[in-house]
């Protein structure tokens, strides 16, 4: 059924007509003009200054942080980190340029597979499109080069993150992602969903005992890289 269609049906159902030509001008200036919010003062700073709310933030929030210093150097820290929490070096990765690009015959003991993830995987690898200092959460648009499920079904989400694509605020965050989708934009597109994570899945609802992986990862481990490179 097309869009039109279903949406002919749903005025049928309310008994309304195509809304007047006022109020249509005013949704479509409310829908392409994205008016900002109030943003707080922990939102705004000097780069050097987000990126450290940043990362207290996320750790705050049981995230772990490793800091690298640049994208060559991801293979090596992946290494290091599934080796100290025994985890397997097999993983579902996103199928994004930059970790198809990063020198993974440099750790030949590592076996990404660029797929969705499975529930059977423990561990996944996604790159991150942007990072909020206000709270330290991690923007994952759901788009083919970064699968949502990649969020979702592992036990231990790993997430590749620039620190130059850390903004301060969650305006600021969609700000970013409206920029880069632009074109899209102009044919009405934009990603399907848009995943907000702060942290490792968890959740007090049963007897209000804190529980982390109730309804998705268990750990969530960020890779910082520290370079100056264009986000993507």
């Amino acid at each position: 059924m097309s869009r039109d269609a279903i949406l002919n049906a749903i005025r049928r159902g309310l008994k309304r007509g195509p809304l007047p030509a006022d109020q249509r001008a005013m949704l479509e200036s409310r829908l392409h003009t994205h008016p900002r919010h109030l943003v707080p003062a922990r939102a705004k700073g000097a780069r050097g200054e987000l990126v450290a709310r940043f990362i207290a933030n996320a750790t705050r929030e049981f995230a772990t942080v490793a800091r690298v210093p640049d994208m060559a150097a991801v293979p090596g820290a992946i290494a290091e980190h599934l080796a100290a929490n025994n985890l397997p070096t097999r993983f579902a990765m996103a199928p994004h340029p930059e970790l198809f690009a990063l020198p993974w015959d440099t750790r030949p003991m590592l076996k990404p597979e660029a797929r969705r993830a499975e529930a059977s995987d423990t561990v996944t690898l996604t790159h991150g499109f942007a990072g909020v200092a206000e709270t330290g959460t991690l923007m994952l648009p759901g788009v083919p080069e970064r699968p949502t499920t990649l969020n979702l079904l592992p036990e231990q989400a790993m997430v590749v993150l620039r620190a130059s694509a850390i903004v301060g605020g969650f305006e600021d965050a969609w700000d970013h992602l409206r920029a880069r989708h632009r074109d899209a934009l102009t044919d009405g597109f934009m990603p399907r969903n848009v995943m907000f994570v702060t942290g490792p899945s968890r959740s007090a609802d049963i007897e209000q005992t804190l529980e982390l992986g109730a309804h998705g990862p268990r750990q969530l481990h960020i890779l910082l890289v520290e370079d100056d490179a264009e986000a993507v």
